[in-house]
């Protein structure tokens, strides 16, 4: 399983959601996706498998990957102050990859509906998330998986 972890400014998010991927999903080749290089290098901290920094790699690389994860922002242009560009915006949105987002209401764009949950726990439902999905590729079973959003 090849999983895209997205992140920009200080990478603080993205390097959370790799050390909770790599604890659950030790074999999973996770790729941190920074929007700078200080983002990327959070995340080769936490454990990704690989990195690259910048607009090119997230539009070579989000239509290789399995999983995109990250924030919605990740799929809003100009999101991470501006560091995401529309066009980074527009490979993650038509990439073929399952998305899994956390809603972080944030940029002028509120998600209805969503309850507002501290920053570990909805790092820990998108994990969740990732895990079924992966073990339903692999036809495993998904009951003690705990459920995303």
């Amino acid at each position: 399983m090849r999983i895209a972890v997205i992140d920009g400014q200080g990478g603080g998010i993205g390097r959370v959601i790799v050390e909770k991927l790599r604890r659950v999903l030790p074999e999973a080749e996770i790729l941190a996706l920074g929007t700078n290089a200080v983002a990327t290098a959070s995340m080769l901290r936490a454990g990704a498998s690989e990195g690259a920094t910048g607009e090119n790699a997230v539009l070579f690389n989000a239509g290789r990957v399995d999983f995109i994860v990250g924030s919605l922002a990740v799929v809003v242009p100009h999101g991470f102050l501006g560091e995401l560009t529309p066009a980074m915006a527009a490979a993650v949105g038509a990439s073929p990859a399952p998305k899994i987002l956390l809603p972080l209401n944030r940029a002028n764009i509120e998600v209805v509906g969503v309850l507002p949950e501290p920053l570990p726990h909805l790092v820990d439902m998108l994990v969740g998330r990732v895990q079924q999905f992966c073990a339903a590729a692999a036809g495993a079973p998904t009951e003690g998986i705990p459920a995303g959003i």
